[in-house]
């Protein structure tokens, strides 16, 4: 599958009216909590999202979209993931026109998130792009969830 620019450019983030937001990851990673606790409202279900979705709301008196898109599982590759799949991330973008101004990466917190995870989850998001990464903000979810090893870390 060939590489897309389809992230808009940099725009001044302070002046903006609106934010278009975008979240990826992989499958039971959290992102539809963080599209929820974003737009401050049960918007999207929690479980497995099938297909793209977007949402919109007011934010802190910006019209801020959310877009959704299923996720990858976690140990495969762009190779090992489904065709279908990979369609619903690249052309998720189309649904927040004229593309994402941001991309919200969503990882789930795991001791046992691996070097092959990591390759993952760089190779789904260059669908996109190859300089993707400078669009991209980091959520960790499920911090909770390590207890006391946190301090181990």
């Amino acid at each position: 599958m060939a590489t897309r620019n389809v992230i808009s450019d940099s725009e001044d983030f302070l002046q903006l009216s609106e934010m278009r937001i975008m979240r990826l990851g992989c499958r039971e990673s959290g992102k539809s909590s963080a599209g929820n606790t974003i737009l401050g409202r049960e918007e999207f279900a929690l479980g497995t999202t099938v297909q793209c979705l977007k949402r919109q709301g007011k934010v802190a008196g910006r019209q801020v979209t959310v877009v959704d898109n299923p996720g990858w599982w976690r140990n495969h590759t762009v190779e090992e993931t489904p065709e279908l799949v990979k369609d619903h991330i690249v052309n998720s973008v189309y649904l927040c026109p004229p593309g994402p101004h941001t991309l919200l990466l969503v990882i789930r917190v795991d001791p046992s998130f691996t070097e092959k995870n990591r390759k993952a989850v760089e190779e789904h998001l260059e669908l996109l792009s190859k300089t993707v990464w400078s669009h991209t903000i980091v959520l960790f979810t499920c911090w909770d969830c390590l207890g006391d090893t946190r301090a181990a870390h």
